[in-house]
């Protein structure tokens, strides 16, 4: 499916990219553009810059930069379809994607079941706040300090103790049994039997949403009221066409500012731990769908946080989360640390009982997860028996092995072999002998940029100038651009430039041209975008154009003399190539050089 290009050019002409950025944080006025410190990386001196009249953004410190969808993009770390959608609901643009009928037929269906989870938390929300039936629930939630307000906030449901309540509900509401089964809303009484009768799910539980990191309602999570009542305490939608476990973090789409802002995750076991720390203020969190991280989960957060404090149980299950966890976060290379909660609290009990300041003095002093573990582990290890040492030294070697930071491994080798009492080298031995958890292969989701070469000073003022100019980029694109470039190294962007259909003097049109980029082309034309002209462009487009003509010929005049020099010639070839070196000597007498002045303000 896609966005035609005509949709995306309006889209990018309604969002004026000053407006856009300033609604997410303030911008200062610095001549004819805008300043603010970059949202991006830490900085004391501004040196993002917004321009109005290009309507893109760089930052001159870290290099990011590109068009309004970028801007979005990064910040709100979606996908550039998501980011288009957002832009036009901001301005009242429709997007009508152009689809084939397969993919018409499963976007359809996804919007089906997006509308029926919709409805479905609505129907649960109502039930516990408006309903007698949510009486219980709400004097659940009153007792663990969860108010009206809070509820609201997170769309908390209540799922009343029925076997068809929801079932009949979602009938009466035009939804069919195919749609409701595919929502994992309800359940066969006869999985063997695909035309059985179905069931509620969820029964006598409080709801929590699952929502995905752009707010859309894609699973739920009840909770049980009485933990004695010999039910699981949590389940858990099973996995569908929207919601897959292991790739979802609870409260992200709350939080996500937050942890980037914190440049740390506080990860805890349960709904409700996340919404009670995030309500008194400690927002930088998120929660596992279950306990222990998947390497998709640690993925998605590596995205916002470089460390992650784990806030698990003190029990033994929650240790155990602990150490399945690891791999995941180790081999996404994130910093790890250990919030050891006191024995029978976790955070949501310890937040009412002792306050907002004494979790956070938890959060503060929690130790580096290896210094943690390590007195962990030779707490429980008799240290004088060789036999008990060597397996102690393997089990941390096959977790060490998940380290791939070259200096962190290096420190953790050196820590737990001085804890041990062996030597360094034979330790790391052991490690690089030891086979590492396989999670999972990083993919291309764009967390990991792949490096622009940035073209000779050359070419990128004719990559300025052909963006820029009108004159310009008439010139350049009546030359043989093709087969010129196609003999200099480095010249994709300029290509893409000259091939693309833009109009140098329209931004909403360069902003189109820019989400054809890369994020690493992207930065690099949004610097250019900001630079100054010069006074004469196209007279310096032709100096910089002879230049590079003048290096080819020069290149296949030095071939045609050295092919003359050799002896294994025949008459006709000597001909030919004293005829080609004449011609090629012609062509360079003929383009002389121009001679490039001052600068134009942009």
């Amino acid at each position: 499916m896609a966005i035609p290009p005509e949709t995306i050019e309006q889209v990018a002409a309604a969002n004026d990219i000053v407006e856009v950025i300033g609604s997410y944080f303030p911008l200062k006025r610095a001549g004819a553009n805008f300043k603010a410190l970059c949202p991006f990386h830490q900085e004391k001196t501004p040196s993002f810059t917004v321009s109005p009249q290009r309507q893109t953004f760089h930052c001159f410190g870290c290099g990011v930069g590109g068009s309004v969808f970028r801007f979005v993009i990064d910040y709100e770390h979606i996908d550039f379809p998501a980011a288009v959608h957002k832009l036009a609901a901001r301005v009242g643009l429709p997007v009508v994607e152009e689809r084939r009928d397969e993919e018409g037929r499963q976007h359809e269906a996804r919007r089906a079941l997006l509308k029926l989870h919709a409805d479905a938390a609505e129907w649960f929300h109502e039930n516990l706040m408006k309903r007698d039936v949510g009486a219980s629930a709400r004097d659940y939630l009153k007792k663990r300090g969860i108010k009206g307000e809070v509820a609201k906030s997170w769309k908390l449901g209540f799922a009343p103790d029925s076997w068809k309540g929801f079932c009949e509900w979602a009938s009466s509401q035009g939804y069919r049994r195919q749609q409701i089964l595919a929502s994992g809303l309800a359940k066969l009484r006869d999985e063997e039997r695909a035309e059985s009768d179905f069931y509620d799910r969820f029964r006598n539980r409080i709801i929590f949403p699952i929502f995905n990191d752009v707010g859309e309602v894609i699973a739920f999570s009840g909770r049980v009221l009485n933990g004695d009542s010999g039910s699981a305490k949590y389940i858990n939608s099973p996995e569908t066409p929207l919601f897959r476990k292991g790739h979802v973090l609870f409260g992200l789409h709350k939080t996500k500012r937050a942890l980037i802002e914190a440049n740390s995750a506080i990860v805890c076991e349960g709904q409700l731990d996340l919404i009670a720390l995030f309500e008194v203020g400690i927002q930088n969190v998120v929660a596992p769908q279950g306990t222990a991280f998947t390497e998709n989960q640690a993925r998605v957060l590596r995205r916002f946080v470089d460390e992650v404090v784990l806030c698990f149980d003190s029990d033994v299950a929650g240790q155990k989360a602990t150490e399945r966890s690891l791999a995941a976060l180790l081999q996404n290379d994130l910093l790890i640390r250990v919030a050891e909660m006191p024995p029978g609290e976790d955070p949501d009990s310890l937040v009412r009982k002792s306050g907002r300041q004494k979790f956070e003095e938890l959060i503060t002093s929690a130790p580096d997860f290896f210094d943690y573990w390590i007195e962990k582990k030779t707490a429980l290890t008799d240290l004088k028996s060789m036999g008990a040492k060597m397996q102690l030294a393997r089990d941390l070697g096959g977790t060490v092995a998940n380290v791939r930071e070259p200096i962190m491994r290096g420190e953790v080798i050196h820590k737990i072999a001085a804890r041990l009492a062996i030597r360094a080298a034979d330790f790391e031995k052991l490690v690089n002998e030891s086979p590492s958890i396989t999670v999972g292969a990083r993919d291309s989701t764009g967390e990991v940029s792949v490096p622009v070469r940035l073209p000779s000073h050359e070419i990128a003022m004719l990559c300025v100038l052909a963006l820029r100019d009108e004159d310009t980029r008439a010139f350049l694109r009546e030359q043989n651009w093709r087969e010129a470039l196609s003999n200099i190294p480095d010249t994709n962007l300029l290509v893409k430039i000259l091939e693309a259909n833009l109009d140098p003097t329209d931004p909403a049109s360069l902003n189109f041209f820019q989400t054809t980029l890369t994020p690493g082309e992207e930065s690099i034309v949004s610097g250019w975008m900001l630079q100054r002209l010069p006074a004469n462009p196209a007279e310096i487009a032709r100096e910089w154009w002879n230049g590079l003509e003048r290096a080819i010929l020069r290149r296949q005049l030095e071939v045609a003399e050295s092919r003359l020099r050799s002896r294994n010639l025949s008459t006709g070839e000597i001909v030919q190539l004293q005829k080609q070196v004449l011609d090629l000597r012609g062509q360079l007498h003929d383009l002389r050089p121009f001679s490039s002045v001052r600068a134009r303000e942009p």
